[in-house]
């Protein structure tokens, strides 16, 4: 732990460290101060996706995991609960580091931004809430993690349109995303899951994703 936490304050990062997920909860509970969690699910105590989701409960604050865990079943589950963003063991430090700064460019920008859409949008049966980021299907409220909120509202802007990998990934990640592109694949999958029905959401060979305008 020590190297990472040296080469991540040399980068300019003021780094809270802690060894356990209890110790990660404490420190995190009632702390303003924090912009980001880099969560290791390699606990000595606790499950790592026990913390992050009870870090998600708790708070919309950014989550990057550091996992061993490779499929994409695993991905997909570290994104249901909570994660924003996931880097494979063994990964290069310049890649975390790009990973942690294009997040709280994300955030900041989120943070920052004028609303510039109608506070509803309606699809069908789907209602994005953009005030309190909810989102319902036939009433019945879905819980998204904040990317799954972003990349919905961005696909519903224009309901039955392709809109392009890049033009995804740009706009929803960011514009100098340099990470795998299978992040967007994944949280796609994710999103199919939890609105209940997969048609939602098409597959533009060769192209990207389009949301599809329905019942």
């Amino acid at each position: 732990m020590e190297p990472l936490v040296e080469g991540l304050e040399r980068e300019g990062f003021a780094v809270t460290a802690a060894r356990t997920g209890r110790a990660a909860l404490d420190a995190i509970a009632g702390t303003e101060g924090i912009d980001l969690v880099l969560l290791d699910l390699g606990l000595p105590d606790v499950d790592g996706a026990d913390v992050c989701r009870s870090l998600r409960d708790r708070s919309d604050i950014p989550i990057i995991v550091l996992t061993a865990r490779g499929a994409e079943l695993d991905r997909v589950l570290l994104l249901e609960l909570g994660a924003d963003d996931y880097v494979v063991k063994p990964f290069g430090f310049r890649e975390l580091v790009a990973r942690i700064r294009a997040v709280r460019r994300r955030t900041d920008t989120t943070i920052s931004a004028s609303p510039v859409r109608a506070p509803t949008t309606e699809v069908g049966s789907l209602t994005i809430d953009h005030r309190t980021r909810r989102v319902h299907v036939d009433r019945d409220e879905i819980n998204l993690t904040p990317k799954e909120f972003d990349l919905l509202a961005r696909l519903a802007e224009d309901p039955g349109a392709a809109v392009r990998r890049e033009q995804i990934i740009e706009e929803v990640w960011d514009e100098h995303w340099w990470g795998p592109t299978k992040t967007l694949d994944v949280h796609i999958a994710s999103l199919r899951k939890k609105l209940g029905d997969p048609t939602w959401i098409s597959t533009v060979r060769g192209v990207g994703y389009r949301l599809e305008p329905r019942g």
